[in-house]
C-alpha cells in the first residue's frame, strides 16, 4: 500500500515541474523578443547640397512627411542592440514632388544602414538623407 501512495506523488511532482517550467517559459519568453527591438520613430538627417545646409528629421513609421520637395516615409526601423556593433536598419520611401509626369515612382525605395550609407545610397541631385536612429 505505502509503494503505491508513492508513485502517486512522483508522478505528481513530475507533472508539476513539466507544468512550472512551461509557465516559465511563456512568460519570460516575451521579455526580449523582436518586438522590443523595433522603433516606432526614424531619425534622418537631410542635407541640401546647394545651400550646404542639414536638419535633422524626425520621421513617424508609416506616416508621410513632407520636407521641400520630398515626400518621405519610413515604413519600419529597427535597431540590433545585441551585436558587439549595433546596427539601425530603416525601410524608407522617398519620392520626389517636383516630378509632375509620375509622382507615384519612388526616387528611393529600399532599406537604410546607419553604419554603411554606401549600400544602398540616397541618389538625388540636391538632397542627401542618411539614417541617424530608431526609437
Amino acid at each position: 500500500m505505502q509503494l503505491i501512495k508513492n508513485i502517486k506523488v512522483g508522478s505528481l511532482n513530475k507533472i508539476l515541474s513539466i507544468l512550472l517550467i512551461c509557465i516559465s517559459l511563456v512568460i519570460f519568453s516575451d521579455v526580449k523578443s523582436d518586438d522590443n527591438l523595433v522603433g516606432q520613430n526614424t531619425d534622418v538627417k537631410i542635407l541640401d547640397k546647394i545651400s550646404s545646409k542639414n536638419e535633422l528629421i524626425k520621421l513617424i513609421n508609416g506616416e508621410e512627411f513632407i520636407y521641400k520637395d520630398l515626400a518621405i516615409k519610413s515604413m519600419k526601423c529597427t535597431n540590433s542592440e545585441f551585436d558587439d556593433n549595433p546596427e539601425t536598419k530603416a525601410y524608407i520611401q522617398v519620392r520626389d514632388l517636383t516630378l509632375d509626369d509620375n509622382d507615384k515612382v519612388y526616387i528611393f525605395n529600399g532599406w537604410m544602414f546607419s553604419s554603411s550609407p554606401s549600400i544602398a545610397p540616397f541618389d538625388h541631385p540636391v538632397y542627401d538623407i542618411w539614417l541617424v536612429d530608431c526609437y
